[in-house]
């Protein structure tokens, strides 16, 4: 079976699993990171996440932390998108969700791109977009991105941003 099409049962046993108990909240969540598929970051990804947080202490806003259930969330979305060989924001209350539930955001949002080869040039795309720069400059305190390749070569990107 697809991790796309796992997912959603994988969140219910988890909202279930959790939903009444004892242990602490870092427990659940770092008992949640191991059932999740978190890739090891590329260079293009760190590269994204450098230029923003680089970006953003610019323009005199907090750094945002990198965090393992939003990079998890990010790659699971980035992996649909080169899957249906489409950009798009399918499912991202979905995702919104989870992060709600799992990691105590309070808000979530994502850019999402295609195309972009290098780091810079889809941070650049990303800012001269009104929406992106908005969530990009938002408030916020953590976030992750995804960078996978289609078979063309064509690179898919997925960042999440959450505020805690």
């Amino acid at each position: 079976m697809k991790l796309i099409t796992r997912l959603p049962l994988l969140v219910l046993l988890t909202v279930f699993s959790y939903s009444c108990s004892t242990d602490s909240i870092d427990e659940n969540v770092d008992a949640l990171s191991n059932s999740l598929i978190i890739p090891e970051a590329k260079t293009v990804e760190i590269q994204i996440l450098e230029l923003i947080n680089n970006y953003r202490l610019n323009m005199g806003l907090n750094p945002l932390e990198n965090m393992d259930l939003i990079k998890a969330q990010a790659y699971t979305h980035t992996e649909h998108m080169v899957i249906e060989n489409e950009v798009s924001h399918d499912n991202f209350f979905e995702r919104s969700n989870f992060l709600k539930a799992n990691a105590g955001a309070k808000v979530v949002s994502e850019n999402v791109a295609y195309g972009y080869t290098y780091a810079e040039s889809v941070v650049d795309a990303w800012l001269k977009s009104e929406s992106h720069r908005k969530n990009i400059e938002g408030d916020f305190t953590n976030f992750d991105v995804s960078a996978e390749q289609n078979n063309s070569g064509q690179w898919y990107y997925t960042n999440i941003f959450i505020k805690i």
